[in-house]
């Protein structure tokens, strides 16, 4: 017969006469019944006392870690008495058993009442649970994760899951350069609740890594990080690193297209209207699927970046209302708004590019805004923004155009370049780092073996020669 992983150590044991070495140790593992890993559990108490025998070693944890996955039948069966379960587990010492059953106790519906107790619960676990173990099961420690967003979404308190999911990353992560399902459920909520900043920790770490087996990630996961981080920097004015993420999105390596590079385009000609006043061309490496088919799928938005092209703004505010169902229908009109703003914006700097004065009747005129308060509001909004420099005399109601201040040597700006040269210069070495692992992996050389052909062998430098410099 087979032996379970608590009765082989015991046999093992036995055999060596170390058996009453550590009376602690025997008592504990002869408390464990023996269990055959090819026989199905008929037991949720034998399932409770495997995990708080096996949950100390490494080794221990891998073997509960495969009774776990075919308990999941008892799990199932037994799913109106996982709650009472759980309080005869340590979710800090036998966090992946905790875990297994947590997930099992929430995979049905709940009324309002476990839905507050699971949150609870759930919140718990997760500041407490031993970060080696959870990520033994990172599908089930992703299955808890989105289910506790979604039961504070159904809930109406997104507010509530910021925290935990923040921790969540973090004790789910590898390391901090790793990128896992869990940005997005993290930034999804983040929106909801409407706090843009809260998400900003974990935004700006910088990800180099992607790991299917480590993490669970899958291509939708990497597009949602991309299409929700980008409407954060959004909601924060930080367009440029909005604009970014959005163009990661439309340019994921795709074979068909699909909904979410659609929405990441919407917002992508969106953004950039209201950052630099035009749409880019798409990048050379944009899957040709995406090239061919995203603008006839965005006609309405490709139409609105026409009109603001034009410069006109009745154009543009007619172009608006014609596509206006549309725009409130993608819960885009506020971003639509801003571009009609923007379109003002631009055509008061054009008159700084030609004037030194000018009063704010004309500027009005010419802009086409409904009164020179509107003018002024404007001016004063971009002169806050540092988008001009500019000063107003209220007495006359003239405007005063000026060159920039900045000098660039003030001990501020200094701090801020050396802070950027040094991050470029860690990017430059990871980046150093990555080419020259990609340059010596197996399928890559394989790859570049069979289409040699193709190719002159002196355009390429197979291995770097800083890591072989005998060769």
């Amino acid at each position: 017969g087979g032996f379970s992983g608590v009765g082989l150590s015991l046999w093992k044991n036995c055999q060596s006469g170390s058996i009453f070495g550590s009376a602690s140790t025997f008592f504990i593992r002869s408390a464990i019944p023996s269990f055959d890993c090819s026989l199905q559990m008929d037991s949720l108490d034998t399932l409770i006392t495997q995990i708080q025998g096996l949950s100390g070693t490494s080794d221990d944890l891998g073997h509960l870690h495969g009774l776990l996955k075919q308990s999941e039948e008892v799990l199932g069966r037994q799913a109106s008495r996982l709650h009472l379960a759980l309080q005869h587990l340590d979710p800090a010492k036998h966090s992946l058993g905790f875990l297994h059953i947590l997930e099992a106790h929430a995979a049905g519906n709940m009324m309002r009442e476990q839905g507050e107790s699971f949150l609870v619960t759930a919140t718990n676990f997760i500041s407490v649970c031993a970060a080696d173990q959870i990520r033994l099961a990172p599908d089930k420690f992703n299955a808890l994760c989105r289910r506790l967003k979604e039961q504070a979404i159904q809930l109406h308190t997104p507010i509530r899951v910021i925290l935990p999911l923040n921790v969540a990353i973090h004790k789910f992560q590898p390391s901090s350069e790793y990128l896992t399902p869990l940005h997005a459920e993290f930034f999804l909520v983040c929106l909801l609740a409407k706090c843009y900043n809260a998400g900003l920790n974990i935004l700006e770490e910088d990800i180099f890594e992607i790991d299917q087996k480590k993490t669970g990630l899958v291509p939708r996961d990497f597009l949602l990080y991309c299409y929700y981080g980008g409407m954060l920097y959004t909601g924060l004015k930080q367009f440029s690193k909005a604009l970014e993420l959005f163009q990661h999105a439309i340019t994921a390596p795709a074979t068909v297209l699909n909904a979410i590079t659609v929405e990441a385009y919407k917002k992508y000609i969106l953004v950039s209207l209201i950052h630099s006043g035009q749409v880019p061309p798409f990048p050379k490496y944009t899957p040709s699927v995406s090239q061919r088919n995203l603008k006839s799928c965005t006609q309405d938005y490709i139409d609105l970046a026409n009109a603001f092209n034009s410069r006109n703004i009745l154009e543009l505010k007619q172009c608006v209302a014609s596509h206006e169902d549309a725009f409130r229908t993608d819960s885009n009109l506020g971003l639509v708004k801003q571009v009609i703003s923007s379109l003002y914006k631009r055509n008061i700097q054009r008159l700084t590019q030609t004037f030194l004065t000018l009063s704010l009747h004309d500027i009005a005129r010419t802009v086409q805004l409904d009164s020179p308060k509107q003018a002024e509001l404007h001016i004063l909004q971009m002169i806050q923004d540092g988008e001009i420099f500019a000063t107003i005399n209220q007495k006359d109601g003239m405007v005063s155009f000026q060159e920039d201040p900045e000098q660039y040597k003030t001990q501020a700006m200094a701090q801020r370049l050396d802070s950027a040269i040094h991050h470029i210069m860690s990017l430059e070495k990871k980046l150093t780092s990555m080419d020259e692992q990609v340059s010596c992996d197996h399928a890559y050389l394989s790859k570049i073996g069979r289409d040699r052909s193709r190719y002159e062998l002196e355009d390429f430098d197979l291995v770097p020669s800083r890591m072989y410099p005998n060769l």
